[in-house]
């Protein structure tokens, strides 16, 4: 006689858990995915100013002032970047197309950015060891998705093979840190015992390449982090609990893309889409100087709270966007200049990978932390937006 299969099960409804609230939450796994193919700054360079060349020719003809060319040395001693990895090398560097070639995918394949944060998420949970049916809930926290809906993070929760519930959410480059916000208050409530929060970055799919003001800045890099409950008695020594965390925001309109559905309605033809100034823009003097003084600020205010300062901290992992901002940051809040130890950088040869940077500087550089040590964890960027996480080494 067959079993009635009933609406649960036909659906795969997860089984009701009884939880309880949770004092302490922790990191269980990182998982990091940088694509192989990178492009070094004298390679963009080269591609920005043959596309001048021809621009410039065109704008003499029309009275237009001349752009003006950039160079591999400007690049790096206005950001510190040397080159950056990239999903898809292809496209990048022709003059007469200047962005990746990623083909269209029907709806039944997986999406790019899905499998993208898909290496990520896996990468977590092996190091967690952890299986995709023990997670309650899945976050997709990025500052830029590939579609509205359905949301990446539950298509991530459908190939990963987990239950429960997923979404998305985004805060420009504090993304990833308001994720982990969102995660450890959910989980420290009770509400779930394990979530996941994954961050698949395409940046270089989203970026201006004729711009000379953003062109060299990004990088394409996914993350992920598994925030769990710490049960009393089971501390592993390694993982960092999260003491707390914290979102700010201002609004600000110095970092902006206006490339969405209502983009294409303001034109002649709504179904021919000009991108011309939808996409990645910043007043980058005005961020620089603002950024940095609002971050300085935001350190200070929130290692206060828990009797700490920037002088009790074993390690800084910093939005990774621009050296020099990093650097001015935390002479603000040492009163000295410090070294890569104490606030490592990754970003010399991956570039700017937006909410993924921080989290990248955490997974390659926390391991030699002794036991109660702490370091915060922090990325600033559009909105204005800042992130942050106070970890201890258990």
């Amino acid at each position: 006689m067959l079993r009635r299969i009933s609406e649960s099960e036909a659906f795969g409804f997860a089984p009701t858990v009884s939880r309880q609230p949770s004092d302490r939450v922790c990191l269980a796994g990182i998982g990091v995915e940088i694509p192989s193919a990178s492009i070094s700054n004298e390679e963009l360079v080269e591609t920005f100013n043959r596309w001048v060349d021809t621009e410039n020719i065109r704008r003499k003809g029309r009275g237009d002032e001349p752009l003006p060319k950039s160079s591999a040395d400007f690049i790096r001693q206005a950001s510190g970047i040397r080159r950056r990895h990239v999903y898809e090398r292809e496209g990048i560097l022709d003059p007469a197309r200047m962005a990746p070639v990623i083909p269209a995918r029907s709806d039944d394949d997986l999406s790019v950015m899905a499998e993208f944060g898909l290496k990520a998420a896996q990468k977590a949970l092996a190091q967690a060891k952890v299986a995709p049916g023990e997670i309650d809930l899945i976050i997709c926290s990025a500052a830029h998705h590939q579609r509205p809906y359905p949301a990446i993070a539950i298509e991530i929760q459908q190939a990963l093979g987990a239950e429960g519930a997923a979404f998305d959410i985004g805060l420009g480059c504090s993304s990833a840190l308001a994720g982990l916000h969102v995660a450890t208050n959910l989980v420290r409530a009770g509400a779930y015992r394990r979530v996941l929060v994954v961050t698949p970055e395409l940046i270089t799919a989203h970026l201006n390449f004729r711009d000379r003001q953003t062109h060299f800045i990004f990088g394409d890099a996914a993350v992920a982090v598994l925030v769990e409950t710490m049960e009393p008695g089971r501390e592993r020594h390694g993982r960092l609990e999260v003491v707390d965390t914290r979102v700010w925001t201002q609004f600000s309109n110095n970092i902006r893309t206006n490339f969405g559905f209502l983009s294409r309605l303001a034109q002649d033809d709504p179904y021919h889409l000009d991108m011309e100034g939808k996409l990645i823009k910043q007043v980058g003097s005005k961020v620089f100087k603002e950024v940095t003084i609002a971050s300085h600020q935001f350190i200070i205010d929130f290692l206060a709270e828990y009797g700490h300062t920037p002088r009790t901290m074993r390690r800084f992992w910093l939005h990774q966007a621009n050296a020099r901002m990093n650097a001015m940051i935390l002479k603000l809040a040492l009163g000295e200049e410090v070294g890569q130890d104490r606030a490592p950088t990754v970003l010399e040869r991956l570039g700017n990978t937006a909410a993924a940077g921080a989290i990248i500087a955490l997974a390659e550089n926390h391991e030699d932390m002794q036991q109660g040590e702490f370091g915060l964890l922090c990325a600033f960027g559009a909105g204005y937006s800042i992130g942050g996480a106070l970890l201890k080494m258990m």
